[in-house]
């Protein structure tokens, strides 16, 4: 007990030792950061307005002379499209094709989660669906969520989901 108080006293005394170091050092920080603030603030040079104006003005001229050429640049190509008029090309007869064929349109990510749980006999949950479509878990959730207000599918249980 008494090596306990001994111990205790005595970072007690380190504790206030280091409280009074912490205070010397900041009132020392915040001396040098005024005065390398007062540094800093001298060594700033202000321009005066019309230095400020003579550089608006520049810029300004850049940029008007950048529209000019966009324009003169426009105003060539509206001619060029005028002077020249296009010539209809001649009709060929036209060759019988096959009938296209229609490309099956790409289902639907609603589409895929939909036709998996209408397949399943006693549903699926969300990490199957993750499994089987390859989509991330936060899409398969919207996407379930989305069917169910809709009325496409309903829950058969926790976490479990069925053909409506």
């Amino acid at each position: 007990m008494k090596n306990l108080k001994k111990d205790l006293q005595a970072v007690t005394k380190e504790l206030k030792t280091l409280t009074k170091r912490t205070k010397e050092l900041t009132t020392k920080l915040k001396k040098t950061a005024a005065g390398q603030l007062e540094k800093a603030q001298s060594a700033i040079k202000l321009k005066s307005p019309a230095q400020h104006a003579a550089e608006a003005l520049k810029v300004l001229t850049k940029h008007t002379g950048k529209l000019i050429k966009t324009v003169e640049k426009f105003e060539k190509d509206k001619a060029a499209k005028k002077a020249k008029p296009k010539a209809k090309p001649a009709r060929k007869a036209a060759a019988k094709k096959a009938p296209a064929k229609k490309k099956a349109a790409a289902l639907t990510a609603t589409d895929q989660v939909i036709n998996i749980i209408k397949r399943s006999k006693n549903g699926v949950d969300v990490p199957t669906l993750v499994k089987k479509t390859g989509f991330e878990d936060k899409k398969i959730r919207n996407i379930v969520f989305k069917a169910s207000k809709q009325g496409k599918i309903k829950r058969a249980g926790r976490g479990i989901y069925v053909a409506a």
